[in-house]
């Protein structure tokens, strides 16, 4: 099984992703509020995309602008399912918080993400437990983007909780 790290400031724009010393890969948002990601893992470059009310995710090669695949993440409901090559891939939060969740294919976690800390930086692992392929790749992005999501999500229910006390 391969074990890859990957870090985000909390109010930052670029999360770092490494295996062991050496970073292969990143995603750099325009701002830390942006729908609009520009992603690179071993070499390969993407565009990440979300709708404004952050439900849908998409994924394109930024070489060529195709889509690659497209999520939808009903915040209520811990599953959601994309297609990639043909491919039926599953998502699954594992608990509340959004500390844990993997992606599965034909019901088994190929890829395992745990968050660390969310104090001052949003940290965690990556646990593969499939070798690394195009659609695993895009599936790390698309399982770091989503987890972004969730964290914005969550400060902004934070910050109107904090308006409405005050």
């Amino acid at each position: 099984m391969e074990k890859l790290s990957w870090t985000k400031e909390i109010f930052g724009s670029k999360l770092e992703i490494s295996q062991g010393n050496e970073k292969i890969g990143s995603i750099n948002w325009e701002s830390m509020v942006s729908s609009k990601a520009q992603a690179i893992i071993n070499g390969r470059l993407f565009t990440l995309n979300r709708e404004f009310f952050l439900s849908k995710l998409e994924i394109y090669d930024s070489n060529g602008q195709s889509l690659l695949g497209t999520i939808m993440i009903n915040f209520l409901n811990p599953r959601s399912d994309i297609l990639i090559n043909g491919k039926r891939f599953e998502l699954e939060i594992k608990n509340f918080w959004q500390s844990k969740w993997s992606w599965k294919f034909d019901g088994v976690d190929i890829i395992t993400y745990t968050s660390h800390e969310f104090i001052t930086k949003d940290k965690g692992t990556i646990d593969l437990a499939t070798p690394i392929t195009d659609e695993v790749e895009i599936l790390i992005l698309l399982g770091l983007f989503v987890r972004n999501q969730f964290i914005l999500l969550m400060l902004l229910a934070l910050l109107v909780v904090l308006v409405v006390i005050i």
